[in-house]
């Protein structure tokens, strides 16, 4: 091995090393929500959430068999299933409160792929999305909000829940459970706000602090995604309202026309039942996600909006898009993880409308953006440029002072 190479891995190892030290200084609150992040805090005691949002893989799916395959993960009953992949959990934090922008005539913010955690209940989007896996039969299927606490009170953590609030956890009235259910999701919110989780220590994080230069083909694609492609029209590539640095996603939704993937696992829990006898899905292999559409629907304040709005989903982040273990771990991509790495995302975008390319039709036809994506025109080493630069959003590369 050459001296210059034994410099770079010893670099290397160092700046792994200090990432981690960095990201380990957590305050109490941010303790106490990493705790039940990694707890199985589930019936039966087999899952957490970093199950569905580990932090080596950028706070998402962690099995490549689910990845390459369904992309839904099982959950605490292993029959079970839900509908979508797991979004990262890393930069959720900076979603604003869901809400619709008037100018703008679309939705902005909340959690989830469908925005149904809005932040109105506990003033913050990731802290109402923490309260819904606990609770949902197809999640961690915990029977109640107290039945969650119970586990926690039996931790060994429970002291640190005493000294973050002052009090040892209660749940003998509804009204205690109400308040320490609450106290969970803000806990778990403070981890993921935390910069262990947030950490913007990417490589374009260290290009723009002006400690390294990109690639010639990083820089390219970085030109390409503001301009050809139009990627920052949606994933903006500098700081914005939400945070001084840039996330990469406007926290709106969008409908990109992504067909459906014949091996979620849902189209089969029409045979699969919950406690009350009832099927997970008894729609199976006709169910269509209604996306953003399908939440408003239930909301009386926004049901007339409900069609224009079927199909779209949250924009997600692209920071960590590529974060893994390895370069051919596979990863998934879109909500319902159709596409299964960055080069098959960036040419469905680049090229959907093509009729020569044969992609198959949209889930939900209506509400297609045709704007800004699916014939852009870009040639083979555009799209491979793109993708370099996408490779750089990923955590760790460095620590940000």
């Amino acid at each position: 091995m050459t001296k210059i190479k034994l410099w770079t891995l010893l670099l290397v190892l160092l700046l792994t090393v200090l990432v981690g030290s960095a990201s380990a200084e957590l305050i109490g609150e941010e303790q106490l929500g990493k705790k039940i992040f990694f707890d199985k805090i589930s019936d039966p005691d087999s899952m957490s959430c970093a199950d569905c949002h580990s932090p080596q893989y950028g706070f998402t799916g962690p099995i490549a068999g689910i990845n390459i395959k369904g992309s839904v993960y099982r959950g605490a009953v292993p029959q079970r299933f839900g509908n979508r992949k797991p979004p990262s959990a890393a930069y959720a934090t900076l979603s604003p409160i869901f809400h619709y922008d008037e100018d703008e005539g679309l939705f902005v913010g909340g959690n989830f792929w469908d925005g149904r955690a809005t932040g109105e209940m506990l003033g913050n989007p990731a802290a109402d999305q923490a309260m819904g896996p606990f609770l949902n039969p197809v999640e961690q299927n915990n029977p109640s909000k107290e039945a969650v606490l119970e586990q926690i009170a039996t931790s060994r953590y429970a002291g640190l829940w005493e000294s973050v609030w002052g009090e040892p956890i209660s749940y003998a009235t509804p009204e205690e459970i109400d308040i320490n259910y609450n106290r969970t999701a803000l806990a778990i919110a403070a981890y993921e706000n935390s910069s262990e989780v947030n950490q913007f220590s990417s490589k374009y994080d260290a290009y723009q602090d002006g400690i390294v230069e990109l690639t010639e083909e990083e820089e390219w694609g970085l030109e390409l995604f503001n301009g050809k492609a139009m990627c920052s029209a949606c994933h903006p590539s500098e700081s914005g309202p939400y945070s001084d640095y840039p996330l990469f996603t406007d926290f709106t939704y969008d409908n990109l026309g992504i067909p459906k993937n014949p091996d979620n696992p849902f189209y089969d829990m029409d045979t699969v039942y919950l406690d009350d006898g009832s099927p997970i899905n008894p729609d199976g292999e006709n169910w269509v996600d209604p996306g953003l559409g399908g939440f408003l629907a239930t909301v009386p304040e926004w049901e007339d909006l409900a069609d224009e709005n079927k199909g779209k989903h949250k924009v997600p982040t692209l920071r960590n898009v590529n974060q893994q273990p390895g370069n051919v771990f596979p990863k998934a991509y879109g909500h319902n993880g159709y596409f299964k790495s960055l080069e098959d995302i960036v040419h469905f975008y680049n090229t959907r409308d093509v009729a020569s390319e044969g992609w198959p039709e949209p889930e939900v036809p209506e509400n297609v953006n045709t704007d800004e994506m699916g014939d852009l025109g870009l040639n083979d080493s555009e799209e491979k440029a793109i993708v370099a630069f996408l490779k750089t959003l990923s955590d760790g590369y460095y620590v940000p002072e």
